[in-house]
């Protein structure tokens, strides 16, 4: 493991070759690849999945044939990581190429400053027709609609979850025009954390890759982009009941978590694993049983997002839009179901609250049936997307595009990958948690700024990260050399531009 180099700063901070030689403005440069030669675009993003709940990557317990299917035609990254373990920052750093710190909406219930770009705002300035079906949550939304920054989304078809907490949730709005209330097809049964939701025909899963299939159908003069943001399978878990009925919670393993692991983790680990004052199921007071029945709720969401994925491959197989289309399937974050004796998301860096899948295939463009465990973060999504469509990166970008590895001319990308937690508390009072984390292909560091202990895992020796060695005299060397690495990616997050143009 090697020391940050400066040009490993430099590109981390966006400030690539390819970057220092494009316009010094964000402007797009007039020498754009011509609209007739650049592929449709469809960008498929479920909420809170983590990454080993896909068939091809190894999950036994799960079927996923139409993603498995898409990996087959494409490259699955296996070492892809968000850049927050929630939504908001998260979503605004992999929209905008740039890190959450530097987007400045780097926790939930902030909204976006309206100066970021979203990389359909690029894709529309381009010619591009772009469209959103779902939720988008880079702006803040409790007992509020989201408010829209210039996004470039023609079409916006806003439904950040499925219950009706808005009149402008247009999936509630569809429900109803179909003479439905909420109310008599959505019932919670007492003291259960995992149940049967809404039927299929009526999910929202349905209706995000519906509103996906009319707009693509359209007929369009230029290419377009359109995001499917799904909500599943976000918490409360709460499948379709034909989807729940294919496990057997009996079946399923039990959470990865070893009795006493949290005694030198952060306190508020502790408190999380007995849910004290937020929402979390409670996972010291549920039995084996209910505790595989969520694991059973969550995988059933996946699947049924799994055969609405294949709906939408197939439709564009049959109109032969396939081989004109980029599709990507990725989530914003993970999920920590009950690994390491917690459930949901929050300040939490463990693979499985920040490691999520990220598929991208273009075929005859991209290799197809390759599974590359480069480390990539998921900013680097935007700027793969431009530099396929042929439209320059903009300076203020600070992902690196995926290119080479798609194309097979490469196999490595990053040396680390860099994960920032601020305020991501799930409905709880406790003192603010701010993180930031480095990661390697065999060592792990959280730095906890203003409490101990740290936590450091050694990913070789204990790839469940069960053992914080942050106190460990015989890993006091890698410690430090990782605290390094961590202080230089922070401090890489600054922002790139305005770029330098003289040497005074």
């Amino acid at each position: 493991m090697n020391a940050i180099t400066r040009r490993q700063f430099l590109q981390a901070a966006g400030a690539t070759a390819a970057g220092l030689a494009l316009s010094q403005s964000n402007l797009l440069p007039a020498e754009s690849a011509p609209a007739q030669d650049r592929p449709n675009i469809l960008w498929i993003c479920t909420d809170q999945q983590r990454y080993d709940t896909i068939t091809c990557h190894g999950n036994k317990y799960i079927r996923t044939p139409n993603i498995d299917r898409l990996a087959a035609e494409g490259t699955s990254f296996t070492h892809a990581f968000c850049q927050s373990p929630v939504c908001t920052p998260s979503r605004s750093s992999f929209l905008t190429g740039r890190y959450p710190r530097t987007t400045r909406a780097h926790e939930n219930g902030q909204c976006i400053p309206a100066d970021e770009v979203l990389v359909s705002r690029i894709f529309a300035d381009a010619g591009y027709d772009c469209g959103l079906a779902g939720k988008l949550h880079i702006s803040a939304c409790s007992g509020r609609p989201e408010k829209r920054i210039n996004d470039g989304y023609r079409e916006f078809h806003w439904s950040h979850h499925p219950y009706p907490n808005w009149k402008e949730n247009e999936y509630i709005q569809w429900i109803e025009s179909k003479g439905y209330k909420w109310k008599d097809i959505y019932k919670v049964p007492a003291g259960k954390w995992a149940y049967a939701g809404v039927p299929a025909e009526l999910h929202q899963t349905k209706w995000c890759i519906d509103k996906a299939i009319d707009f693509i159908n359209e007929d369009h003069k230029t290419p377009w982009l359109m995001s499917v943001n799904i909500y599943a399978p976000h918490h409360p878990f709460d499948p379709s009941k034909e989807f729940l009925d294919r496990f057997d919670p009996d079946k399923l393993p039990d959470p990865a978590f070893i009795e006493g692991e949290l005694a030198n983790k952060p306190a508020f680990q502790r408190r999380d694993h007995n849910a004290q004052g937020n929402e979390r199921p409670p996972f010291s007071r549920l039995t084996p049983r209910e505790r595989r029945e969520i694991t059973a709720a969550y995988y059933a969401m996946i699947e049924q997002v799994d055969d609405n994925v294949g709906r939408i491959l197939k439709m564009l197989d049959d109109t032969g839009r396939r081989k004109d289309t980029i599709v990507i399937f990725m989530s914003d974050h993970g999920e920590l179901l009950g690994d390491h004796g917690i459930y949901l998301k929050g300040p939490y860096i463990y693979d499985c609250s920040t490691r999520v899948p990220l598929i991208i295939s273009w075929p005859g463009h991209f290799r197809s049936g390759v599974k590359s465990d480069a480390l990539v973060e998921l900013l680097d999504v935007a700027p793969t997307l431009l530099d396929a469509a042929g439209i320059p990166v903009p300076d203020r970008m600070q992902g690196k595009p995926l290119t080479d590895i798609l194309t097979g001319k490469v196999n490595e990308h990053r040396d680390h990958i860099y994960c920032e937690s601020y305020n991501t508390r799930v409905n709880t009072t406790a003192t603010t948690t701010m993180i930031t984390m480095a990661r390697t292909k065999t060592c792990k560091i959280a730095v906890h700024h203003g409490s101990n202990p740290g936590e450091l895992y050694d990913l070789q020796a204990d790839p469940g990260e069960h053992v914080n060695l942050w106190n460990s005299k015989e890993h006091a060397d890698m410690k430090t050399e990782m605290m390094n690495l961590c202080f230089d990616a922070s401090v890489a997050t600054m922002d790139p531009v305005p770029m330098r143009i003289a040497p005074w």
